[in-house]
């Protein structure tokens, strides 16, 4: 369980902006060693999450080239719900297909609409090691599918049309250029 008071003193960790190379890269499994570092890094990432606002956040986002991520698709006003996953994995998927615009805290103010399976089940492990399977459908069936993508090195924006991406893309990097 993460602790809510560890999250509000967490300092945010930079979240990363594509192109950076990470972003592409597949990541390995979480180790047992890996643990006590995690620790110290998951109330961080939730900070960086919160912060943003977001609704999910992969390792890779962080600079991080490992296999975990975190996802809070509670509503405003509702109590939140932060969950860890780490070695994650869709074990199932329904065929029925859904439409859903996909944003993403690494690629800012861009957004699409994306085709995913409607529902899917996922496995993974928490912070404990503990063997985990969770069934999810609309909001939390496409986070779990975009934030997983990520420790593939997929980004929601390679399920467009080259076009689209294309564009999405040029956007991005013409916004970070004024940015800065």
């Amino acid at each position: 369980m993460i602790d809510h008071d560890v999250i509000a003193q967490a300092t945010p960790m930079p979240i990363l902006v594509a192109p950076q190379a990470v972003l592409r890269q597949k990541t390995r499994l979480v180790r047992p060693e890996d643990m006590g570092d995690l620790r110290t890094t998951i109330p961080r990432m939730f900070a960086a999450m919160y912060a943003a606002p977001g609704i999910g956040l992969a390792a890779p986002q962080v600079g991080l080239g490992m296999r975990f991520a975190i996802v809070d698709v509670s509503d405003k006003g509702e109590a939140r719900n932060p969950l860890v996953l780490i070695n994650p994995e869709v074990i199932a998927e329904t065929e029925d297909m859904a439409v859903r615009e996909e944003g993403c805290l690494s690629l800012p103010n861009q957004y699409a609409e994306v085709v995913r399976p409607e529902a899917v089940r996922v496995r993974y492990q928490d912070m404990e090691g503990k063997k985990h399977e969770l069934e999810a459908n609309g909001l939390l069936a496409t986070c779990l599918q975009h934030e997983i993508d990520h420790l593939e090195g997929i980004l929601f924006v390679d399920h467009l049309s080259t076009l689209k991406r294309n564009m999405i893309m040029r956007r991005l990097a013409k916004e970070q250029r004024l940015k800065h």
